[in-house]
């Protein structure tokens, strides 16, 4: 295809991608705001619920590398339309659930089909677009992430307060308006053909599977078999012809430490969703609705600015927006840890430098790790990015949890000066002085150069 006429397909699927990402980050985190309704109509604990948030989570994160990996061998438009249509067929399963295991069922097959969208949101700019514009289009995805995010609560809470809940199920079916734009639109040629190593591909994800089990049960049979699965996978990827992902991937230096970077930002970011509401309802006593009003400023700012930070990247590089994002998250973590119990007023305006920086430090990120990855493998190394990135939130979520639990015996910032807001304070303080040592950490790695260099063909 030409460069102006793939520029101008890109530039229309990158909207239909945006208005794919808002959908599907909607009905993955809708579901969050009924869980207690779900427990009491079926009698369920606790940690039978979970499930259903956590089933999805865990076939998402594992289905997001393996369709990056069907996408270096096979047509995009059709991984999609075999996605968008499991997606819908998930929903339809979940809509006509009288029993539990009938519930879990249709999220489990949501999650199978919705996989796909987030493996396409790593492709599609890369594809696409070329280096000197692709921070823009990431942006755009980034705006499609950022109003999901904000709109989900609102609309989730909309539904259940006129209809059932199981009428949720219903949003996925609003992704097939997409599919036949990306039928028409998305003609790239079936890529290198060769079996796919499917053996590699269930050690992958079984290791994957187990260290979530692990991480979010908190049990140690898990973790032994995910090491077990870890190790078999390791050799696997150095003996087989054909290995589901070769090793010299992770040979390369900037692509093994731009997804440790990545990794750790995550999981530092991660604490802006997952902390902020604990704080707001722990510290300052607000109910559900108000908690989920102060978080939706600063999504709509990271919508707003999604596609400036992505310009920004394609005129000034990508070194330029991850300090501006770094700068941005500090002054929110310092904030944060500092006046943690003052007002909720100031945690929303607090979080707005802090979701806006970690929105354009993904955008710095995923443009300076798809630059390191030669065409035959964008598919499974942006997949692995996404993959990381899902277990990174579980991870720090599991770490954050204990340590609110536990409380603080002391406080470790003078300018914090409510008792109940130290424990808080603290984690805000240490992601600070963490956040500082990954900067430096960039900046002796990458700083000094605004390209990553790409891996070499026979990797």
């Amino acid at each position: 295809m030409e460069p102006a006429a793939q520029q101008q397909t890109g530039e229309k699927l990158i909207r239909i991608l945006a208005f794919t990402l808002v959908i599907s980050v909607m009905s993955a985190t809708m579901f969050n705001i009924v869980l207690p309704e779900i427990r009491e109509e079926f009698g369920l604990s606790f940690a039978q619920v979970s499930w259903v948030s956590s089933a999805f989570l865990l076939i998402y994160a594992i289905g997001t590398v393996i369709y990056g990996k069907l996408a270096d061998s096979y047509k995009l438009k059709d991984l999609l339309t075999f996605g968008l249509v499991f997606f819908a067929f998930g929903s339809a399963v979940g809509l006509i659930a009288q029993d539990y295991w009938m519930v879990l069922l249709g999220r489990i097959l949501q999650a199978v089909g919705a996989a796909v969208i987030p493996a396409t949101a790593g492709i599609i700019p890369v594809r696409y677009f070329p280096p000197e514009t692709r921070g823009r289009a990431l942006g755009i995805s980034m705006t499609g992430l950022a109003i999901g995010s904000a709109i989900g609560p609102a609309i989730a809470a909309l539904i259940v307060s006129v209809v059932h809940w199981r009428w949720l199920f219903c949003m996925p079916l609003f992704t097939l308006i997409a599919l036949p734009y990306y039928r028409k639109y998305l003609n790239e040629e079936r890529g290198k053909t060769g079996s796919i190593d499917w053996v590699g591909g269930g050690l992958l994800a079984g290791t994957v599977a187990l260290l979530l089990l692990a991480i979010t049960n908190e049990a140690w049979l898990p973790a032994v078999g995910c090491l077990l699965l870890f190790v078999l996978f390791v050799t696997r990827i150095r003996t087989a012809k054909e290995p589901f992902i070769k090793s010299g991937l992770f040979r390369s230096k900037g692509y093994s430490l731009g997804l440790a970077v990545a990794f750790l930002s995550t999981g530092i970011g991660y604490s802006l969703a997952f902390l902020s509401p604990q704080l707001l309802t722990q510290v300052h006593r607000l109910a559900p609705g108000w908690v989920g009003l102060a978080m939706v400023p600063a999504a709509v700012m990271t919508a707003i600015l999604g596609r400036k930070a992505g310009k920004l990247a394609d005129k000034k590089g990508n070194p330029f927006l991850f300090y501006s994002a770094s700068s941005m998250l500090l002054l929110c973590f310092i904030l944060l840890s500092s006046f943690a119990g003052i007002s909720p007023g100031l945690i929303a305006l607090f979080l707005i430098f802090g979701n806006v920086g970690q929105s354009f430090m993904y955008i710095a990120l995923s443009n300076a790790i798809s630059r390191s990855l030669p065409k035959e493998q964008v598919g499974v190394g942006m997949g692995l990015l996404a993959m990381l990135n899902f277990i990174s939130g579980a991870v720090s979520a599991s770490i954050y949890s204990k340590t609110v639990d536990q409380g603080a015996h002391s406080n470790w910032n003078p300018a914090n000066s409510v008792p109940e807001a130290s424990v808080f304070g603290n984690i805000y303080f240490i992601l600070a002085i963490t956040h500082v040592c990954i900067l430096l950490f960039y900046y002796y790695q990458f700083g000094r150069s605004a390209r990553l260099k790409p891996i070499s063909e026979q990797a």
